[in-house]
């Protein structure tokens, strides 16, 4: 039951990623469709953010608080809503609309992952299973670039936002089986939780640094995610067909590098290292190199460009198998979902600048080469602040005022 459960919780993140990555997809023929120009459809790659980060921070409050099964079931339902209802519309302002909502209903995903993982995975198994997790985010955007270029080029972009919505909600029937009787979780009030609130976190300078640092990376991840489709089909001159293959390449490639970094993180700290250590100094060097090869897939020689692609989604790949684990350590059970709440709140803030100031970049000089150039300064400062800025990763202590709540509530069955 609990391998079900993970492999569903692993479904979902593919089905997230996929609907929050479909309108890139789309934007080659739907931009023309509707007569949305760069500037515009910044705007609408954008507004996902907006509300996808301000709810950050309530989720991340709700998650810690409520059955998180059914915090986690509610947002999907309504993210899977708006992808449904998104191929309805012919406007800007209902696009805009269902693009806010898509970020609000999501905005629950990664507090609810933080907090099941934080809850019922052991140090030494958490690596890989972040990993699993992680995979889902590279490889959503794969399927959805691969298929949904496909079912666009053969039924129109409408079909693909049909599809997506349909396949999403009948998710949710297997879950709401799954669940409650895998990731238990005790029934209680709110007054009867003392864990540590907004202002304990905010105290604390690796919160801080996790903030600052999640938001150069989104700001380089989230500018590749709304603009790599364009960015291969309007300036490298790609098909349809072509840009499916070349943009699915990538996410494939950071899918595999986050199941063999996770792996070996959790590797070598069964053999006695310190996971702290070991997941801090991997994702500076992912940082570090993604920051390197990303100019690089700007040159005209399509075989160099692409191979530079591939290198820098692969070291994505090792920083995002890595983030969330650092956060879940620093954190502990009794605070993850408050925490990974505040920070996807400012990380995210990077994908509210990227899209737009990517837009009026290429708008500006009609060629992405300088947003390139800007993703890659983001990523290098990322690499900094991690790799002098956090120290040695350990489990904060927050003090007497807060309930070890794994202490006092230990989990159903844990996994060890």
């Amino acid at each position: 039951m609990r391998n079900v459960a993970l492999t569903l919780l692993f479904a979902s993140v593919w089905i997230n990623y996929i609907d929050r990555g479909n309108l890139a997809v789309a934007a080659p023929v739907l931009a023309p469709a509707l007569g949305l120009g760069p500037a515009q459809m910044g705007v609408l790659f954008s507004a996902f953010f907006w509300t996808y980060a301000l709810f950050q921070i309530a989720s991340g409050w709700v998650a810690d608080r409520y059955d998180v099964n059914r915090v986690y079931a509610t947002g999907f339902f309504l993210w899977s809503a708006a992808t449904l209802l998104t191929g309805f519309t012919s406007s800007l302002s209902g696009l805009l609309a269902l693009r806010m909502m898509l970020g609000m209903s999501e905005s629950v995903a990664y507090p609810c992952y933080a907090r099941i993982l934080a809850r019922y995975y052991p140090e030494h198994k958490r690596g890989l299973a972040n990993a699993l997790i992680d995979v889902g985010t590279k490889a959503g955007p794969a399927l959805g670039t691969f298929a949904g270029a496909r079912i666009i080029a053969h039924y129109g972009w409408r079909a693909m936002f049909f599809g997506m919505g349909v396949v999403s909600l009948a998710w949710l029937v297997p879950w709401l089986l799954v669940a409650p009787r895998t990731f238990y979780w005790p029934k209680r009030t709110i007054s009867s939780l003392r864990g540590p609130g907004f202002q304990a976190i905010l105290t604390k300078r690796p919160a801080w640094v996790t903030f600052c640092g999640l938001f150069c990376f989104n700001y380089a991840f989230y500018f590749l995610l709304s603009w790599l489709p364009s960015y291969l089909v309007n300036e490298r001159r790609f098909s349809l067909a072509d840009m499916a293959f070349y943009g699915a390449m990538p996410f494939c490639a950071t899918a595999v590098a986050s199941l063999a970094a996770g792996w070996f993180s959790d590797f070598l700290t069964r053999r006695g290292a310190d996971p702290g250590i070991v997941r801090r100094n991997g994702a500076a060097a992912g940082l570090l190199v993604c920051g390197i090869a990303l100019p690089i897939s700007t040159t005209a020689n399509h075989m160099i460009a692409m191979s530079a692609l591939v290198i820098a989604f692969v070291a994505i790949g090792v920083f995002t198998c890595y983030v969330w684990a650092i956060t879940q350590r620093l954190a502990g059970p009794e605070a993850a979902g408050t925490w990974t709440g505040l920070q996807n709140a400012i990380g995210n803030m990077g994908g509210v600048v990227a899209p737009i100031a990517t837009g009026y970049i290429v708008k500006a000089t009609g060629s992405f080469f300088l947003a390139f150039i800007a993703a890659s300064i983001f990523l290098l400062i990322a690499a900094a602040i991690y790799a002098f800025g956090l120290g040695r990763v350990q489990p904060v202590v927050w003090g007497n005022h807060c309930n070890d709540y794994a202490t006092n509530h230990p989990p159903k069955n844990p996994i060890y």
